[in-house]
């Protein structure tokens, strides 16, 4: 294995001026995910999620933000999953958006909430076809003997969907929301200098922007 104490990066690509951004970290992340998106980064909208389980231990993954709103992200899940789970143990989160593309990261801290089944219902019913069967196949998190195993669930479930032209969304798939506590907006920098970049809320409920030490 190489030497990965060797291995580092001079970042080069942007500067990040407090005055240049948004005024709200709902807008400068919709515009750094079209930034993303522009670079052709790959999966521009995923993040990684970081909860907390009941044993203490903090967990993460990676899952695609599904909507962004002036001070919150949306996201859907399995509700039998591991970090849903989580989430309703503890109903708060991490979520950290890397671009590698551009030297960029996002780190947002926030209050978790299930949203509503008519919200559920919405994006559900845009989602392709085979991710809908895939929501009644899947028992996220739990054991499974064999691939074979979860194939035969899935030729069953099509079986069952073939001549159904709309297929509902099953009870236990739905969408959370991170609510914005504290937005981290970071560009890489030369000589480890990075800009960093934090929005939180001060006593009057508007956003405030403030530099941290790379």
């Amino acid at each position: 294995m190489k030497n990965i104490q060797n291995i580092r990066t001079d970042y080069v690509k942007g500067v990040l001026h407090i005055q240049d951004l948004q005024d709200s970290p709902g807008q400068q992340l919709s515009k750094w995910l079209e930034d993303a998106i522009a670079a052709q980064a790959l999966e521009p909208n995923a993040f990684c999620l970081s909860s907390l389980s009941s044993n203490g231990f903090p967990r993460g993954r990676n899952v695609l933000v599904k909507g962004v709103e002036e001070e919150a992200i949306v996201f859907f899940t399995n509700k039998m999953s591991a970090k849903s789970a989580d989430l309703s143990f503890n109903a708060k989160a991490g979520a950290t958006f890397l671009w590698p593309e551009l030297e960029r990261q996002v780190c947002i801290y926030g209050d978790v909430s299930a949203l509503s089944e008519k919200e559920n219902d919405s994006y559900f019913a845009t989602r392709p076809r085979g991710s809908q069967l895939g929501a009644w196949v899947s028992q996220q998190s739990q054991p499974l003997s064999s691939r074979e195993e979860l194939d035969a669930t899935l030729e069953a479930v099509r079986k069952k969907y073939q001549d159904i032209d709309v297929i509902d969304r099953p009870s236990h798939w739905g969408g959370f929301r991170i609510t914005f506590v504290s937005v981290e907006f970071w560009q890489g920098r030369a000589s480890r200098l990075h800009d960093r970049i934090v929005y939180t809320k001060g006593n009057g409920g508007q956003w405030q922007k403030g530099l941290l030490q790379p």
